[in-house]
């Protein structure tokens, strides 16, 4: 490996060569994730002449053309042509997001059952598969199956391949797996609109879409499962095959299952001090129930502003080919997340991030409805939309370090619950994506409120995860300035930072407490 792309981006072999697989998985889901800013766009007609109909005999012939034309009902194509309704289509993107919504609430329990790799693969078939089925049959309803269909493998796709890409890092490069994806996810909105541009109709279009899928999917297949499921799960003969690799992978995955012993290790003491205490016990505590509902409102807000923007490009006034390509581009800073949060805490950047997307977007508003200036709207709103998506990949991570151990799974689930829910609520209020007024000025104030709600929350950055609440009762209070609660690890007074055995101490009596309670 080259000295500087070690100081750039410090991975190991294993970790790179999974990374740039993931990265090519996410970038072709990036595809089918915005299809609908187009099939909403136009709608798919074929005229008698282009299929070779014979009114007097009924005998169709071979000459078949797909074409996009715009809708016009006025129209005499309009008239003597066969179109796909274009108002059930679009109700594309809704279906998009009930299908993400139905991926969310059943990923986790198959990747924890049957594991990552397997899920992760058996949905890049069907993803890949699927625009294929949408290019044969252009029918209004079938693509919103598809559109249903293709939303849980999104889903699934984009939870297996971030855990894979952070369970595969070592602690100190979690951070750059997530920063990755997201930048290949940007690229592939770039691609999308020159694929469409370049696509004459709706049958090349889609088949556009799946056979450059088709072709990669032998080069999944060397994607390996998960380390921390393969320890749970006493996989060792699949351990064995990634252990007896180059003598740098070898050392790569000593250090890596050295990490993660130590993880589930001090994560198992956790679970037997307080497996006898019911989970929504410790949903009882005013702290969990705080971080819950402000992440939960902070989740909310981004899908509203984020989705809103991002299905909406075609109507800035531009051509919206190159808004989808600007679109993507205002995506790609994300890469550079990874210094930003070396030099400055979570809480202080999601404040920042929520207070510019929040002015951006009300100035966006207020430009597109006093002035006809298209470039200057799509700036604003493509501004809002990248502070946005800082803002949930930050979020990501912090929510993380917020929960506890023992209950981080499900406080997770509930913030994912509140993202999907707005991204749901933002495709039945504008399905075709012209937002409303009064949409977009809740949208615009949900960032800002978001970012006061959030001035409630610790930092967390140089503090050890939580395992239990009271260790989430043990990190540092709040203070008014988002900056002022934060220092670097090595400058924490020696205050916050307790013995292991009066800390431990601590733990045994609150749960005896907790169970003296339970039993009387």
């Amino acid at each position: 490996m080259h000295p500087l792309t070690g100081r750039c981006f410090p991975m190991g072999t294993i970790q790179r060569n999974v990374c740039w697989k993931l990265s090519l998985i996410i970038f072709f889901t990036a595809f089918l994730f915005f299809l609908d800013v187009f099939s909403t766009y136009h709608s798919l007609c074929i005229t008698e002449n282009d299929i070779g109909l014979d009114v007097s005999n009924q005998k169709p012939q071979v000459n078949v053309s797909h074409n996009f034309w715009s809708v016009d009902p006025s129209s005499e194509d309009k008239k003597n042509s066969t179109c796909m309704d274009i108002d059930v289509m679009a109700y594309g993107q809704t279906m998009f997001m009930i299908g993400l919504l139905i991926g969310s609430a059943f990923s986790g329990v198959l990747s924890d059952r049957y594991g990552k790799r397997i899920l992760l693969l058996g949905c890049c078939c069907v993803q890949a598969t699927v625009p294929l089925a949408t290019a044969l049959l252009p029918y209004s309803v079938f693509y919103l199956v598809a559109r249903c269909v293709t939303g849980i493998t999104c889903c699934a796709i984009h939870m297996c391949s971030f855990s894979l890409g952070v369970e595969w890092s070592l602690p100190k490069n979690r951070i750059w797996p997530p920063a990755l994806l997201a930048f290949s996810f940007s690229v592939g909105m770039m691609c999308l609109s020159a694929v469409a541009y370049a696509s004459p109709g709706w049958m090349q279009f889609h088949l556009a879409l799946s056979f450059p899928q088709i072709l990669c999917l032998p080069l999944y297949f060397s994607i390996p499962e998960s380390p921390r499921w393969l320890l749970l799960n006493q996989r060792i003969d699949l351990a064995e095959v990634y252990h007896a690799r180059s003598p740098e992978d070898k050392h790569y995955f000593d250090q890596l299952l050295g990490s993660l012993e130590n993880e589930i290790q001090t994560a198992n003491i956790k679970k037997n001090q307080t497996e006898q205490i019911s989970h929504w016990a410790h949903f009882k505590s005013p702290t969990i129930i705080l971080r819950v509902l402000v992440m939960g409102f902070i989740g909310l807000a981004s899908a509203l502003t984020y989705y809103s923007i991002s299905f909406s490009v075609g109507h800035f006034g531009v051509n919206i080919y190159l808004a989808q390509f600007f679109s993507g581009l205002s995506e790609a800073p994300s890469l550079v997340l990874p210094f930003l949060l070396s030099r400055t805490g979570r809480r202080p950047f999601t404040v920042m991030s929520l207070l510019l997307s929040g002015i951006a977007s009300l100035t966006f508003l207020l430009v597109s409805t006093f002035c006809d200036l298209p470039a200057l709207v799509m700036t604003l709103a493509l501004t809002a939309k990248l502070c946005m998506q800082s803002t949930s990949c930050v979020c990501e991570l912090y929510r993380v370090e917020l929960f506890p151990t023992v209950i981080r799974q499900k406080c997770c689930g509930v913030v994912n619950l509140c993202h999907r829910i707005g991204s749901i609520v933002n495709a039945l209020v504008a399905p075709r994506g012209e937002i409303p007024l009064a949409a977009m000025i809740c949208y615009s104030s949900g960032p800002f409120l978001g970012a006061a709600l959030c001035l409630l929350l610790p930092e967390t950055s140089g503090i050890p995860l939580p395992d239990t609440v009271l260790d989430c009762e043990k990190q540092p209070r709040p203070q008014c300035l988002p900056c002022s609660s934060w220092c670097p690890p090595d400058e924490i007074p020696d205050g916050k930072n307790p013995e292991v055995k009066e800390k431990a101490a601590v733990e045994m009596e609150f749960t005896k407490d907790a169970l003296s309670k339970d039993t009387a």
